[in-house]
């Protein structure tokens, strides 16, 4: 078995002095993918994985959530200038306007992209997965209001013809935790077809992985230093930091 680290990201900005917890800026996320390019790592789509029994050894996954407008202004070029790949999971009721679950935090409201935008990111590049229809806890839903969501999904996809990858980062980590309740929920995502889950988790997972539907990732904040970035990689998020 080996170890993949999926490194978890959020929005990005123009500079260091806007980084907070949600956010990192461009300058710290181009010191980081430097990093992965110096130290010889190679970055897979999911769609990918599933073809996949072995990784090279230095393997990792780049996943960025709500498919903002900064996402495309920022990490998109910077993802090309390095050649690498990552996946962008769209919360499918916000395409277009802006990430409303955010007022509740007090973080600034952001743009979502449009479908015209996410119909231009390149596919060799970016990978589209799912992040909910409404972008509620999975937790806090019954079984129908979560199939419900999922038909939502599904009619926005057909609607505007967007090429989705089943692979769903379930908003906020979270999903049902209760033995019964997380087994009815597994056996809904098999119904949908989803062919990978991820929570948080904040450690590599090892591969092939244990669980689909509990696939780890490692949140990167916005004001984490290169050191830091480069233990979360190998150890996942430690009590130091």
């Amino acid at each position: 078995m080996s170890k993949l680290p999926i490194l978890m990201y959020h929005n990005v900005c123009q500079s260091d002095s806007d980084s907070n917890k949600l956010t990192v800026s461009v300058q710290n996320l181009e010191r980081q993918f430097q990093y992965l390019i110096d130290n010889g790592y190679k970055t897979f789509h999911f769609e990918e994985l599933d073809r996949m029994g072995t990784i090279p050894k230095k393997s990792i996954v780049l996943t960025f959530d709500d498919v903002t407008e900064n996402q495309l202004i920022y990490a998109l070029p910077l993802l090309e200038k390095f050649k690498l790949k990552a996946s962008f999971f769209i919360p499918f009721q916000y395409i277009g306007k802006t990430d409303l679950w955010n007022k509740a935090t007090g973080e600034q409201a952001q743009k979502i992209m449009t479908i015209e935008q996410l119909k231009q990111l390149p596919s060799e590049i970016i990978e589209l997965g799912y992040h909910s229809y409404k972008h509620e806890r999975y937790q806090s839903l019954s079984l129908s209001e979560i199939q419900e969501d999922f038909l939502k999904c599904e009619e926005e996809i057909k609607n505007q013809n967007l090429n989705v990858y089943p692979a769903l980062a379930y908003p906020y980590g979270n999903y049902p935790k209760e033995s019964k309740e997380k087994a009815d929920f597994k056996s809904l995502l098999k119904e949908n077809k989803m062919k990978f889950g991820l929570k948080i988790g904040n450690r590599p997972n090892t591969f092939p992985f244990k669980d689909n539907y509990e696939i780890k990732r490692i949140d990167i904040k916005g004001l984490d230093s290169l050191m830091v970035f480069r233990l979360k990689i190998r150890f996942g998020k430690l009590k130091l930091f």
